[in-house]
């Protein structure tokens, strides 16, 4: 499948602080600025009302015996220890919401999410925590596992 990346950023999530009708005197809200929605609040939740997530192996986890060398030699707060799904975006008709992926590079992920250029069934967008990582990942074509 081809896979693209995104974040929760004005560039990646299409959105602008302030409205005018205020004079961008509320700088601290945040409105959508393409598409149906155009000038509704961006609450930054996914389509199906979730907050997104990156993947995270966790420490307690298949990699960390495969790659030890990963575990941090300090004590990590009890949440880091267990492995979170990332979020995905998907075409709906084809992968409802729910549907568990094995990414290489990035880990397992839920669609939780859809794109508004993300159509057809070779076609996913991978939520990242940062821009920079993000635009790391780019676009890549990989062979995906998918769990129904």
């Amino acid at each position: 499948m081809e896979t693209t990346a995104y974040c929760g950023c004005k560039k990646c999530c299409e959105w602008h602080r302030g409205s005018w009708a205020l004079l961008k005197l509320n700088f601290w809200d945040r409105y959508i600025t393409k598409g149906k929605n155009k000038g509704k609040e961006y609450t930054g939740k996914t389509a199906s009302g979730k907050d997104p997530q990156e993947s995270y192996d966790g420490l307690l986890s298949v990699d960390t015996v495969t790659h030890p060398w990963k575990v941090p030699h300090r004590v990590a707060p009890p949440w880091l220890w267990l492995p979170e799904d990332g979020t995905i975006a998907a075409d709906t008709r084809y992968y409802p919401f729910g549907t568990r992926m094995k990414i290489p590079g990035y880990g397992w992920g839920v669609v939780n999410d859809r794109g508004g250029a993300i159509k057809g069934p070779e076609r996913l967008d991978l939520y990242f925590d940062s821009h920079k990582d993000a635009l790391r990942w780019g676009r890549r074509r990989v062979k995906v596992r998918i769990e129904r």
